[in-house]
């Protein structure tokens, strides 16, 4: 897949794609339907299939001093997206002179100058440009206007309830792993490095890798069934997530166990995904 992180001098190859806009956190199953429906209409018509994103996420620009929980960093966000199959991601940096841009510059100068998109696919819900003035109707106006096709992706629902970054964030923060999973279409897998602890694991026969959980993440406390990657090998294990009232009840921790691994992980990346709740 290849990704461009600026929409001047776009390589021919990435051109006249049939692009589906968003977010995307978390990548989960309604997403998946705009980047499906955009790799079928890329397919119909030869041209390259893609997706927009804009990092960071916009709340972060506008919500500064707000820790925001975000489902999916940049590089798994990417990961998950080239399993999808697309040919294209585009990063937008959002910073303040992008957020400037009116719907009607954002569709002018991005879309149809910088990448000459033949399809633009967008959910119900999307708005875009300064004040959030543009909306799918908008968007479909210009389609017919400046030469390109519009599809707009009515909401996607399980049992009564739209798929949501939304929705998805709450269960997680009720402890609820294996519902949103189920919502995402893949385990919820956060990444980090690999922290010091008291060492009291050790000392009892059970190791444990501390992880620092990104700023902003609602995870709820308990004990949860996990799957440990670590130099792309995958180790099944339990983590704790929560305070440690017996010894200082600070603030929560992530704690780690590997079942099948014995070795010293201090300062090493690992990611763990979350399978389901065992208990409190």
């Amino acid at each position: 897949m290849l990704i461009l992180n600026r929409t001047s001098d776009v390589p021919a190859e990435a051109r006249k794609s049939a692009i589906a806009i968003g977010n995307f956190d978390g990548v989960h199953r309604g997403h998946r339907v705009l980047l499906d429906t955009a790799r079928s209409i890329a397919r119909a018509q030869g041209v390259p299939s893609a997706a927009m994103l804009f990092e960071p996420h916009p709340r972060e620009l506008f919500q500064p001093d707000k820790h925001h929980f975000r489902l999916t960093l940049l590089p798994r966000k990417l990961a998950l997206l080239e399993a999808q199959g697309l040919d294209v991601a585009v990063v937008i940096p959002f910073d303040r002179a992008f957020a400037s841009l009116t719907a009607d510059a954002f569709i002018a100068d991005i879309l149809v100058r910088d990448l000459g998109v033949s399809h633009v696919i967008v959910g119900y819900d999307f708005q875009f440009g300064k004040g959030r003035g543009g909306t799918p109707p908008l968007l479909q106006d210009a389609g017919a206007r400046l030469g390109f096709g519009v599809t707009v992706v009515e909401p996607v629902r399980t049992q009564g309830h739209v798929y949501s970054s939304s929705a998805i964030r709450a269960r997680l923060a009720a402890g609820d792993v294996r519902g949103a999973g189920a919502m995402l279409g893949h385990w919820w897998r956060v990444a980090g490095t690999v922290v010091g602890g008291a060492k009291r694991g050790t000392g009892l026969g059970f190791p444990t890798a501390n992880l620092a959980l990104p700023p902003g993440t609602e995870l709820g406390h308990g004990i949860f069934a996990v799957r440990v990657w670590l130099d792309g090998q995958c180790h099944p294990g339990a983590a704790y997530n929560g305070t440690r009232p017996t010894f200082d009840n600070g603030a929560p921790v992530l704690e780690v166990f590997l079942l099948d691994f014995d070795g010293d992980l201090y300062g090493r990346e690992i990611e763990v995904e979350f399978v389901d709740f065992i208990r409190e």
